[in-house]
């Protein structure tokens, strides 16, 4: 499973998901969307703009964590 992670990063680093939107130049419920990982189909452009804006790599804010296998009977 993917998840984002920008919430973390935007803590850590003390930006708000407003100032974020005004710097990708990307709407705000767009930018709340990814941050709350609320995203079924992860655009490339808006997560270039969030690098960009960030200046920071793809793996800084999404990470990828394995389903746990379902039981065999």
């Amino acid at each position: 499973m993917i998840r984002l992670t920008i919430d973390k990063y935007l803590d850590q680093h003390g930006i708000t998901r407003y100032e974020l939107a005004k710097r990708c130049e990307v709407k705000f419920q767009t930018i709340d969307r990814y941050y709350k990982n609320r995203v079924v189909r992860y655009d490339g452009y808006i997560l270039d703009r969030i690098c960009a804006a960030l200046d920071c790599d793809l793996c800084d804010i999404i990470e990828y964590v394995k389903d746990e296998e379902a039981p065999k009977a």
